[in-house]
């Protein structure tokens, strides 16, 4: 499983069961790797960084401690655009990082579901279901560009091409 799959199966599970996430803590090999700071002797201060170093680096290899990189979450927030994840923000520390509020990417397929309303399929791998009555004309192909932004009241908005907004809903 990737990291980001993993992340974002975390965050989905945690907010799907009603649990929200602990505030963020420093795990407790990174806390060792930081207490080393405080020792005044010079031998005894490298001995300390190179086991908490060690430890640290064994936590990280076992998938006990998760190292990510802002790029990483900024890839991770951008996947779970759409998906409603109050804790998601906590998962990636005090700021949240930053807000998207909208994502360009083409399409991969759109077909219409039972209802007569369209399922888009991205090519970033959203699919998104259109939760309005409104006809919408749009080129039906692959590699069409494709915009989702967010709107009202916490609901989305969809454009293929220069085709007017349809409402829709991350699936």
């Amino acid at each position: 499983m990737s990291l980001i799959s993993g992340l974002a199966a975390a965050a989905a599970a945690a907010t799907l069961s009603g649990q929200s996430l602990p505030a963020q803590e420093r795990p407790e090999t990174l806390e060792r790797l930081m207490a080393c700071r405080g020792v005044a002797d010079g031998a005894a201060r490298l001995a300390c960084y190179d086991a908490a170093a060690g430890a640290l680096d064994a936590a990280q290899r076992g998938g006990e401690v998760v190292v990510v990189d802002r790029a990483q979450v900024a890839e991770t927030r951008r996947q779970l655009f759409g998906f409603e994840m109050p804790s998601l923000p906590r998962l990636f520390g005090p700021d949240g990082g930053t807000e998207i509020d909208s994502i360009d990417t083409t399409l991969q397929s759109a077909s219409r579901n039972n209802e007569n309303h369209w399922i888009f399929r991205l090519a970033d791998g959203g699919v998104w279901r259109q939760v309005d009555s409104e006809r919408v004309r749009f080129e039906n192909r692959a590699g069409q560009p494709v915009r989702v932004r967010k709107a009202t009241l916490g609901s989305f908005l969809l454009t293929v091409g220069d085709s007017r907004a349809v409402r829709v809903r991350r699936q």
